[in-house]
């Protein structure tokens, strides 16, 4: 990057450092969604609110779906 440049596009550092960071809390975040380590606690925990009563079977099928679902990396549509 030139002097001239990184003077004139001076402005716009705080911008693109917001960016920036915007992009590596989306990649972490979505790191952590699709953990599979992390994806299995939660199976394991539905499966214990089922057995606990806590969790109708729909409810609890409806949720190991979207955990599966993670866990196969497929996105819900919106």
């Amino acid at each position: 990057m030139g002097l001239v440049t990184g003077l004139v596009t001076l402005p716009l550092a705080p911008v693109r450092g917001v960016v920036w960071l915007a992009e590596c809390l989306r990649d972490e975040a979505e790191r952590q969604l699709y953990d599979p380590a992390e994806i299995r606690r939660e199976l394991a925990e539905v499966a214990r609110a089922r057995e606990a009563d806590e969790l109708t079977e729909a409810e609890a099928d409806a949720l190991e779906q979207a955990l599966l679902d993670r866990l196969t990396g497929r996105r819900p549509m919106t």
